[in-house]
């Protein structure tokens, strides 16, 4: 059975399985690229165009064009097109689907079973968000798995010789994240994690966009702004893009900015770029600063490797920045297609550890011989770990009963271990209560805090309390959040038995709506 790792991207995504010789491959899309812009362009109702063509389109019909869809995941948002609200689960669907078609083209087998890769700074929200979009593609989701965890398997399939205690900075197109990872006998466990997933590429290109627009009008101040034209805007995005790109090589590039029939050569360098920038990549070494820090508070002081993963840490800064910070030179790991790999990787060895757990050897054998692996690689991913960390606190609101004041009380905390699970007494405020509401809250800021403006309401509910009872009547509450960080919540009056349970529901898509927007994307071509 063929199984797929996806890389879905902020600015761009991949998909990979594993070849006849049991490596990690990329599968090239229709346009012949390893990689597929994350832009999705509706030309008509029933016409969906992704990829390189969309991304085109997105110069001379803006409005019907979307793009940094990730950014929105986990949030209760919708981007109008055409007449139609699009929820950010049902536009990550388009382009799963594209990445799904195009392997099937290239392969020839169905592309269903998937592992999909999230930043590891991703909360139960933006996880369950991702899930629900795979859904909606049509594909099954296996499991989704954070993007440093898929990084470091590659790296250690690529380095099998020796235990290791990595850095993992990864610096995507729109989001950020810093993991330190141990392997430790072919296992993967990871210390702690941090990041921002509002910090990425498409800023440095944000910035170079001002200055473009900015020196425009500095050469042409009676030409207006070429800011307050989409067309334009949208083209100057791409230029930045484009600009950036080539300064990775290229201590200088030159820009025509064309505006209102007047043009300006407006020449940018690699100098340039980094003194718009510095405070994005500042902002970046200070969260690396954090996860060192709590990674010390766990024992760690020294690390074998700093590996670079994310197509932006292809800009000369970041190395060089890094290696004046810590000291030591970081490692460049296939940063484009890193992530891709090693979800393939897992997606098979998930695969095939679930199928020797369910007694279905014959299976499980029949797809480690079509992988060609010997005795020995079969035995490894049999016996391989994965431990994983939270990413976020997670808690319930709570009140003084003194003061009425609320607050949170965590009961998953960032960097516990996972899967976590806790179970704890809270108690009623009043006498004659009749219910109690249980209000799910994550951590939204970058550090814990009992403050509800720091935190994300992310699930709500109401238990009922048997009548009669004084203030201080129990009511039990479990929080389970499993490897994948998806979180369940239970609450329990224990003198009837009665149960709440609470599953992470994101954007207001319920079960039924994500099968109701299923079944509408199978009707619409997606190319």
């Amino acid at each position: 059975m063929a199984v797929y790792g996806i890389d879905l991207g902020t600015t761009y995504s991949c998909i990979a399985s594993i070849d006849d010789v049991g490596r990690p491959a990329v599968l090239r899309n229709l346009e012949g690229t390893d990689t597929t812009p994350s832009v999705v362009y509706f030309e008509t109702d029933e016409n969906v165009v992704v990829g390189a063509t969309a991304k085109d389109a997105a110069v001379l019909d803006p409005d019907n064009v979307v793009s940094l869809i990730k950014r929105d995941m986990g949030r209760d948002v919708t981007r109008p097109i055409r007449g139609t609200d699009f929820a950010p689960e049902e536009l990550s669907a388009f382009i799963l689907l594209k990445l799904a078609t195009d392997a099937r083209t290239n392969t020839g087998d169905e592309t269903r079973d998937v592992v999909i890769t999230v930043p590891a700074y991703f909360g139960a929200a933006e996880r369950d968000a991702t899930r629900k979009a795979g859904t909606i593609a049509g594909l099954r989701v296996i499991d989704i798995v954070s993007e440093p965890i898929a990084a470091a398997i590659t790296y250690g399939v690529l380095n099998p010789e020796a235990d290791r205690t990595i850095l993992v900075y990864d610096l995507g197109g729109g989001t950020f994240d810093t993991t330190v990872i141990a392997l430790r006998g072919g296992h993967i466990e990871v210390i702690c994690t941090d990041g921002d997933h509002e910090l990425g590429g498409a800023d440095w290109d944000a910035r170079l966009v001002e200055y473009l627009a900015e020196r425009f009008r500095e050469e042409h101040p009676d030409a207006g702004d070429p800011l307050d034209d989409r067309q334009t805007e949208q083209q100057l995005r791409r230029d930045a893009e484009d600009a950036k790109k080539a300064l990775t090589s290229r201590t200088s590039h030159t820009v025509r900015v064309m505006h209102g029939g007047r043009v300006a050569a407006v020449e940018v360098t690699r100098e340039k770029l980094e003194e718009l920038t510095r405070d994005l990549l500042d902002r970046t070494v200070e969260i690396t600063g954090r996860t060192l820090a709590t990674a010390q508070d766990k024992g760690v002081e020294e690390y074998d490797d700093i590996v670079l993963v994310g197509g932006s840490t292809k800009m000369p800064a970041v190395a060089a920045r890094l290696e004046t910070e810590l000291g030591q030179a970081p490692r460049l790991q296939d940063p484009d297609l890193a992530v891709a790999k090693g979800a393939a990787l897992y997606a098979f060895e998930e695969t095939y550890r679930r199928l020797v757990r369910a007694g279905e050897e014959e299976r499980a054998e029949e797809m480690a011989s079509r992988a060609g692996l010997s005795a020995q690689q079969r035995a490894q991913i049999a016996g391989r770990r994965i431990r994983t960390v939270a990413s976020h606190a997670f808690g319930i609101v709570v009140v003084d009963r003194e003061t009425g004041a609320e607050h949170v009380a965590h009961l998953v905390h960032a960097n516990d271990e996972l899967p976590a699970g806790r179970t704890e007494d809270f108690f009623t405020v009043y006498d004659d209560q009749t219910s109690a509401d249980i209000r799910v809250m994550e951590q939204a800021g970058s550090v814990e805090s009992a403050e509800l403006i720091d935190n994300t309401e992310i699930a709500t509910g109401e238990i009922r309390v048997p009548p009669g009872k004084k203030a201080g009547w129990p009511i039990g509450v479990t929080f389970a959040l499993d490897a994948s960080g998806l979180l369940n919540v239970t609450a329990v009056e224990k003198e009837t038995g009665e149960r709440l349970e609470l599953k992470v529901d994101v954007g207001r898509m319920s079960q039924e709506d994500v099968e109701r927007s299923r079944k509408a994307l199978s009707r619409v071509k997606v190319s």
